[in-house]
């Protein structure tokens, strides 16, 4: 009597479900650890464009800006924290001769309050105020500063390049001294765009300056 022996073989189909589900597993867990790199990104401000025009003797700028709020700072405003931003723009005039001089400056502050009697959010700037229902509305309008009018320090050339910069941030400096305690060394608070620079030379009525962001 001849005995045979048959190898015994996995199934095909068995071996290519674990591979599916073993790739869907992967898949999964990838998934979650990108998921909080993805809210980190939505969280803070970026300049879209940046857009100067002269007028007359002076210059106004134009900032197209994007600014959303972490969880602590919107807790903040929860509580009536008013959180103030800044809108600084600088022309300097760099020489290799002597100490860099700044020959136009601009400094914009903004408040940003919520009240809860009313359930609405309001921004201030000196005399200007406005209110909205939705903290998204009132951050679109917030990060949108038009035609403001900058100050002339010193004489202008058209003929030369100077170094211009602009920066977006939420100024700790204007909270309550409990809150600014709270935030030194906390990444939570800390709410700004990146610095651009760029080498631009004066714009005149004719050809105003404009430029894309990040």
């Amino acid at each position: 009597m001849t005995a045979s022996f048959i190898p015994c073989c996995r199934k095909p189909d068995q071996h290519m479900n674990r591979t599916k589900l073993l790739c869907f597993s992967l898949f999964f867990w990838w998934l979650i650890l990108m998921l909080p790199a993805a809210t980190a990104k939505a969280e803070g401000i970026r300049i879209n464009s940046v857009s100067l025009v002269a007028v007359g003797e002076n210059y106004e700028i134009s900032v197209d800006s994007e600014i959303s709020l972490n969880p602590t700072l919107e807790q903040a405003l929860e509580k009536g924290i008013v959180l103030y931003f800044v809108f600084k723009f600088s022309l300097v005039d760099v020489r290799w001769y002597w100490l860099d001089e700044e020959i136009v400056r601009g400094k914009y502050r903004v408040g940003l309050r919520y009240y809860a009697l009313t359930r609405q959010y309001h921004l201030n700037h000196g005399s200007f105020s406005q209110s909205f229902n939705t903290l998204n509305e009132a951050l679109q309008v917030m990060g949108r500063l038009h035609d403001f009018t900058l100050t002339v320090k010193s004489e202008l050339k058209r003929d030369i390049d100077y170094i211009a910069s602009l920066r977006i941030w939420l100024d700790l400096t204007r909270m309550p001294k409990p809150f600014q305690v709270e935030a030194l060394g906390s990444s939570r608070w800390d709410l700004s765009s990146d610095k651009l620079e760029w080498r631009m030379k004066l714009p005149t009525p004719e050809q105003p300056f404009q430029m894309k962001g990040q």
